[in-house]
């Protein structure tokens, strides 16, 4: 942890529009435009090229282009846009549109501020806060709604994939170009659900669609939000979740991820957005692959450095879609093997959602799922016309959760081998990933716990434990898990193999 003492801080003492003719002049070169820097003016220009997915090649075009980008990012930063300017020689009828701009403070921009360690944890909240109200007053209309929809985002990564794939193999190898795609597919194929809440909620909107933090500036009177995509109206129509995890995927290449995690969180107080985990993920992979599609056209335009870019956006994107990978995790064992401890750890670090058959069996049947109510070995509430109907009754819950791209944590014995059957099923019918997990404790060790059980949910004594182990089918799939020691320890192994086994 930083020193107080020492930790750099937000310069102050320099009003907003102070001249910036201390400044040297400076040129800055994208894959699309070049901005010269002079006193405390910005001179930007577009680059006349076609890049498929862009086509400035007319002097109109750069011209509608320069007047939209003036227009779009008067919505966040209206003192900085000044206008559209002209560049002319003199005695020529010929000029080039220009975006003129008043010069922001290289030392306040956000990026700066981040290598050189300053505290921005207040900067992040208000960031987070600006873009909620800015997304809770944008433009919305059908037509841009439908921008959100599953099939405009499966578009939107084929799109995007289909125009790098030929450089991004040599430049981030086939292997990560196909995770990258088989990962996105697999995503997208149950999830339309999810996507047509969030169309349903109001989430899509007329964005900035390009958040990142070299181009937000960090002022005494509040930051300034610049440069917004303005080539492409669909490219900007996007889930409010998106516009903002593209700022967060770029703190996290800066390596500060605590802050992506505040702003991801603070927005999402602000904006009253309840998305599942696997949404954020997602769509911060979707924002380090579009800079994937950057740096490897940059390596093409002769940048040697865009490369090594190009591969830290595509690890960047490989992570966070094996983290969001909707999972049914199915934790199962013998009354006393632990089963519901493990469900609910499991739950809890990976913000699933924790479904228990003994609690759905009791509310099924009208039982208060706190009340004991033992019965006979397969009899009552635990005959097997209730056992299967409250089976079916979870894997149709979590077979909706799953489509909404909730993760979810199936709590039970499991010892039916067509139960086990029927989830590979529902997994499959929502192309999600299973993970079949079976508790397993010494009979001395589960007798001695169910004999100490006062509390719980579960009706299970030992003389129901040795007979379900006498009816239990083979597991041959499943992960034993040895439950003899602490949860916590076998908890942290068991969600390193996690990460790694979809």
């Amino acid at each position: 942890m930083s020193d107080p003492a020492t930790t750099p801080t937000i310069p102050s003492g320099q009003s907003a529009w102070e001249p910036c003719d201390w400044q040297p002049p400076a040129v800055r070169e994208t894959h699309i435009g070049v901005a010269f820097l002079v006193g405390d003016r910005a001179y930007k220009c577009k680059k006349a090229v076609d890049l498929g997915f862009l086509d400035f090649r007319s002097r109109e075009r750069r011209l509608a282009c320069c007047q939209r980008e003036v227009e779009l990012n008067r919505r966040l930063a209206p003192d900085v846009y000044l206008g559209v300017a002209e560049l002319r020689d003199p005695g020529s009828t010929e000029s080039e549109p220009l975006v003129l701009m008043r010069r922001m403070p290289d030392q306040r921009r956000l990026s700066t501020l981040i290598r050189n360690g300053a505290r921005l944890d207040d900067t992040v909240v208000r960031l987070a806060r600006i873009m909620a109200t800015f997304h809770s007053a944008a433009d919305r209309s059908p037509r841009i709604a439908a921008e959100g929809s599953r099939d405009a985002i499966q578009q939107r990564w084929t799109a995007s994939l289909d125009q790098v794939s030929a450089i991004a193999l040599d430049i981030i190898g086939e292997p990560r170009t196909m995770e990258i795609r088989d990962r996105v597919n697999t995503f997208l194929a149950g999830r339309s659900a999810l996507f047509a809440e969030r169309i349903a909620a109001g989430r899509i909107v007329d964005g900035h669609g390009d958040l990142i933090c070299d181009d937000i500036f960090c002022l005494d009177d509040g930051p300034r939000i610049l440069d917004c995509l303005d080539f492409d109206d669909r490219l900007r129509r996007i889930d409010g979740l998106d516009d903002i995890a593209f700022l967060a995927m770029d703190l996290e290449k800066l390596g500060a991820p605590h802050l992506a995690s505040t702003l991801l969180d603070r927005y999402a107080d602000f904006a009253g957005d309840p998305a599942p985990a696997s949404l954020r993920h997602h769509y911060i992979a979707y924002r380090a692959f579009v800079r994937v599609k950057v740096s490897c056209l940059r390596h093409t335009q002769g940048d040697e450095g865009a490369a090594e870019d190009a591969r830290a956006y595509a690890d960047i994107a490989i992570r966070h879609l094996r983290a969001g990978a909707v999972r049914m995790i199915i934790v199962g064992g013998l009354p006393g093997a632990g089963k519901s401890t493990v469900a609910g750890l499991i739950a809890d670090r990976l913000g699933a959602v924790l479904l228990s058959t003994d609690r759905l069996r009791k509310e099924l049947s009208g039982v208060d799922p706190a009340a004991r109510f033992a019965q006979p070995y397969r009899q009552g509430l635990y005959d097997p016309p209730h056992t299967r109907r409250t089976y079916a009754e979870l894997l149709r819950r979590a077979t909706d959760l799953l489509r909404r791209g909730e993760s979810v944590v199936l709590d039970g014995s499991w010892t039916d081998a067509g139960f086990r059957t029927d989830a590979t099923v529902a997994t499959e019918h929502a192309n999600a990933h299973l993970l079949p997990l079976e508790c397993w404790a010494p009979p001395e060790l589960r007798r001695e716990r169910l004999t100490a059980r006062h509390n719980g949910i579960s009706d299970a004594d030992p003389l129901i434990a040795d007979r379900m182990m006498l009816d239990a089918d083979p597991w041959p799939a499943a992960i034993r898990l040895r439950n003899t020691g602490s949860p916590d320890h076998t908890i942290s192994h068991l969600l390193e193999y996690i990460g790694t086994a979809v």
